[in-house]
């Protein structure tokens, strides 16, 4: 009896300092795993499109091809819709601020005077000079950000090298998913086989009905933010409504930039309050919709996670991998979740709860 308990606490020695070294290895390389996780997660995503291509006939090299060309057509032309997004909002607003500066040095500032006893001032003529200067057009705006380039060049390398390097290792990837699946699969001790094989379905039955449900999340998002954007006269109601629905995944996120973008657009639109809070009324119905009806209908509680330890897992995966950790948070969180849901069911079981 007492050699069985010492062979118990000697595995869970060994289980405690694999995962010790196994985290310090995450936290050592994590400036290179970004790219690789997520090509393993767009792999994971896009396995069951390539599984499809296979058995119409296709080989699997062909298929992780087609399937990747389609992956990087959708990416080029959300591209096409969101970059003149910017450009034409950059040009907007340096022919429209001046304007509204006036109004608000003419206007506004003397109604917070009236109201508060607070006399404010601003120096409309600095601001006018910098915008005619620098961002009257897109040549100037093309110099601007060429010359924050040079400014954090490597920084900028550095995440190009990696937007790159996802593309090629989720070729790989995807071309020998199954293969590497089998390995792994082969490589598990048989005394835990079954139990390993278990904790894996139900990880990939999360992620599978999280994923289809997100994805169907943003899609109808999208449409409506563009629908109620459009409706209340937004010039940029394409773009803005697809990058808030693009942007759902990551919560806060989405709404958050969406608002933002669309707020700034109708300020610079419409001059007046009333165009503002139309745009305001679409963002908060979109908010009630998508947070009372199409996330509990489509998604629901597939992952489990309180709404506090979705923001740690944000910011956590978020400060590790930079923006790529915020995509592989929730996935992530979810796997881990069933780990610990069955760690906790073994810890209950043991003679250790139970003394």
């Amino acid at each position: 009896m007492l050699r069985l308990k010492r062979r118990s606490s000697q595995r869970w020695l060994w289980a405690g300092a694999a995962l010790l070294v196994a985290a310090a290895l995450v936290y050592a390389l994590s400036p290179i795993l970004a790219p690789f996780l997520a090509a393993a997660i767009f792999a994971y995503i896009l396995d069951p499109v390539v599984d499809k291509l296979e058995r119409r006939g296709l080989s699997r090299t062909l298929g992780t091809v087609l399937t990747l060309l389609l992956l990087i057509a959708l990416v080029v032309l959300f591209l096409l819709i969101v970059i003149p997004l910017f450009v034409k909002e950059s040009v907007l607003l340096a022919e429209q601020f001046p304007g509204f500066l006036d109004k608000v040095k003419t206007e506004w500032l003397p109604w917070v005077t009236q109201k508060t006893g607070v006399e404010l001032t601003l120096d409309s003529g600095s601001i006018k000079q910098f915008l005619t200067e620098n961002l009257s057009d897109a040549k100037g705006i093309a110099q601007r950000v060429f010359a924050s380039v040079r400014i954090g060049g490597l920084a900028v390398v550095g995440f190009l090298v990696n937007l790159l390097l996802v593309p090629v290792v989720l070729f790989y990837l995807l071309r020998d998913w199954d293969v590497l699946v089998a390995r792994i699969d082969d490589m598990i001790p048989r005394r835990w086989h079954a139990r390993a094989r278990t904790i894996a379905s139900e990880v990939d039955a999360v992620l599978a009905e999280f994923l289809r449900g997100q994805i169907s999340v943003m899609l109808i998002m999208a449409v409506l933010y563009v629908l109620g954007l459009w409706a209340v006269g937004l010039q940029f109601a394409l773009p803005i409504g697809l990058i808030t629905g693009v942007l759902v995944f990551v919560p806060y996120l989405g709404s958050i930039t969406g608002f933002l973008l669309a707020t700034l657009a109708a300020v610079m639109q419409f001059q007046a309050m009333p165009g503002v809070l139309a745009v305001w009324a679409v963002f908060a119905v979109g908010q009630l919709l998508e947070g009372m009806v199409v996330t509990p209908l489509l998604v629901g509680d597939r992952i489990g996670l309180h709404p506090v330890a979705v923001i740690f897992a944000l910011l956590a995966f978020g400060q590790l991998f930079g923006f790529f950790g915020i995509l592989l948070a929730l996935p992530a969180s979810a796997a881990l979740l069933v780990a610990l849901r069955h760690l906790g069911e073994d810890y209950r079981g043991s003679a250790a709860f139970k003394r």
